[in-house]
């Protein structure tokens, strides 16, 4: 086998005066500066799993540390600790999902808000009407998500109601259609499929589903940052997404739930604590819930897991989610094109939808090497990350990638498969 780079194709020059025409043209380019590490030659195609920290953080999680925390100690709590899961929550329904006030807070694990939203949903839909036992949910969801609606149906006596789907798309209206019915409580769906890429159309789900007089909770984890979401426009019941992908929370930063107004008081959500309770230090024998969104906490609020994400939060406001799902647009598209003159002839297929409009911020390339690709392109500062079966990832963070990186990560690609193919 031999590791030298094979000889670029004849259009090798037009790709780099391409990505460099199209940095020189985004509106978006100042930003990559706000990031660590983005001024070196590591190339980072994983920003759809964790994204780069924003320089602004660094300070800002040290001034926490040695001002608020080490300055403040408990009166931080009275001061704004205990407010700050609805402050950005609520800077989270503005900047990022299209939810007015009040409807989204910042709280647990993506899994265990998660939990809570599909518990709730299907206790409150089964209640209303006990023929309702189905929860509908695709074989491709995140794995997450199907353990989820697996275990919560035997927890309640439910079934689980399974949609096929095609690897390289996703739910489809008419496969959505037919799996929906009398006996449907909740639909789960993610709004970006975490293996394709693969971008639904949230609203005619939404009222799909609501025509069918089913709840549908939305897994936003992979849109949330990166696509425009129009929560309370669309109809959305409930929903929760991530923070440490496209919003650059950090390693295990804590996940946001929205819960529409008109379902707040309606639902019971299940892991009943402290900090979800009407008055919160009464420390009463009784749990008696919160209004509004209070109710759908837990436990203490994981505050220095919130810190972080403010800073792209500011970000996103500045540049605007439209402009920002515009790069990352053009970002898959280039990826897209260079995966066809770089990567096409020595048999790897794109495994995303190449129309843009049903496409996320993720392009999946398809090759049977792609596990030993991922490996090696790891070795040499090449961060994409790997999906069965057989799938290479390249996330494209809008605010910090840019075309020239995209193509330095693509021409490291072909290299490697041309070597270990």
């Amino acid at each position: 086998m031999t590791t030298t780079e094979p000889t670029a194709p004849p259009t090798a020059a037009d790709l780099e005066a391409e990505a460099s025409a199209l940095d020189a043209a985004d509106p978006l380019r100042h930003h990559r500066d706000a990031f660590v590490g983005a001024e070196t030659s590591l190339v980072y195609f994983d920003g759809n799993s964790l994204g780069r920290p924003p320089r602004a953080s660094v300070e800002r999680l040290a001034a926490f540390a040695r001002d608020e925390w080490g300055g403040r100690l408990i009166r931080g709590w009275d001061e704004s600790w205990m407010q700050l899961p609805f402050t950005i929550g609520d800077t989270i329904g503005r900047a990022v999902i299209g939810a007015a006030p009040g409807q989204t807070v910042v709280g647990d694990s993506t899994t265990v808000l998660l939990y809570k939203l599909v518990r709730a949903a299907f206790d409150a839909r089964n209640a209303a009407d006990p023929a309702r036992v189905e929860i509908v949910v695709d074989r491709d969801n995140f794995p997450t998500d199907r353990y989820l609606v697996d275990g919560i149906a035997r927890e309640r006596g439910g079934v689980v109601r399974w949609i096929d789907v095609d690897l390289d798309a996703g739910v489809t209206e008419d496969s959505l259609r037919a799996a929906v019915g009398p006996a449907t409580a909740v639909v789960l769906l993610s709004h970006v499929a975490y293996r394709s890429g693969y971008l639904a159309d949230a609203a005619a789900f939404t009222a799909i589903a609501h025509d069918a007089g089913a709840l549908v909770v939305w897994d936003l984890c992979h849109s949330a940052g990166s696509v425009p979401v129009l929560a309370d426009e669309w109809g959305f019941d409930l929903a929760v997404g991530c923070t440490y992908k496209y919003l650059n929370g950090g390693p295990g930063s804590p996940a946001f739930a929205y819960v529409a107004t008109r379902h707040q008081d309606a639902l019971a959500q299940p892991i009943q604590g402290w900090m979800g309770t009407a008055d919160v230090f009464a420390m009463g024998p009784e749990y008696r819930p919160a209004e509004g969104m209070r109710r759908f906490l837990s436990g203490t609020p994981p505050i220095v897991g919130m810190i972080a994400m403010q800073d792209t939060l500011a970000l996103i406001e500045d540049a605007g989610i439209d402009a920002i799902r515009a790069k990352s647009v053009a970002l898959t598209g280039f990826a897209v094109h260079a995966a066809d003159e770089l990567l096409a002839p020595l048999g790897v297929t794109v495994a995303s939808p190449r129309d843009a409009g049903a496409r996320g911020g993720h392009v999946t390339l398809s090759h049977p090497a792609m596990r030993a690709v991922t490996a090696r392109l790891w070795s040499e500062d090449v961060i994409p990350d790997y999906r069965d079966p057989d799938g290479l990832r390249i996330g494209l963070s809008p605010l910090s990638t840019s075309f020239a990186e995209t193509l330095a990560g693509m021409r490291a690609v072909r290299a490697a498969v041309a070597d270990l193919a």
